[in-house]
């Protein structure tokens, strides 16, 4: 049970997500990669409502009490976007499903949930977007740790 628990809680730290989650879970715990999924899965997917919940209230709550901190989140926004707009315009809620499904260092939901807030994505798009590319990071995920498990079974 303690496997389980771990397994889950580090794929919901903002660290290691699902993709650290899931080789620690096979490798060190012996879990099956079906197991190692859905755990590290639900671990990276309970943090996501939260999350998108606490930055748009955090952002709101210190704009409306911190003049400098308004104008830096402002121009911290409005760099971002001006950068990185043509990306989501023509993309759009489809690049924050691409954005978390690579299974990529700071690319997992807790940078997701991030983008959302920067670029304006609304609640429930950005929700259904980030978790459904968190599955497909996992997916990815389990192939290479699949992968990895039958390499290490052959030598």
């Amino acid at each position: 049970m303690k496997g389980e628990l771990l397994t889950v809680l580090i794929g919901a730290s903002p660290f290691f997500e699902l993709e650290g989650a899931m080789p620690f879970a096979v490798f060190i715990w012996h879990f099956s990669v079906l197991k190692a999924f859905l755990l590290s899965t639900l671990g990276n997917l309970l943090p996501v409502i939260p999350l998108l919940l606490f930055w748009n209230f955090i952002a709101e709550k210190l704009a409306d009490h911190f003049y400098y901190f308004n104008r830096l989140f402002a121009w911290l926004t409005d760099m971002t976007r001006k950068r990185h707009s043509w990306g989501f315009k023509k993309w759009e809620s489809l690049a924050l499903f691409i954005f978390v499904a690579l299974p990529f260092p700071l690319t997992g939901v807790w940078t997701g949930t991030l983008m959302a807030l920067v670029f304006g994505v609304p609640l429930k798009k950005a929700a259904i977007m980030i978790i459904l590319g968190a599955i497909i990071s996992g997916i990815i995920v389990s192939f290479f740790v699949q992968t990895g498990s039958n390499l290490l079974s052959v030598i």
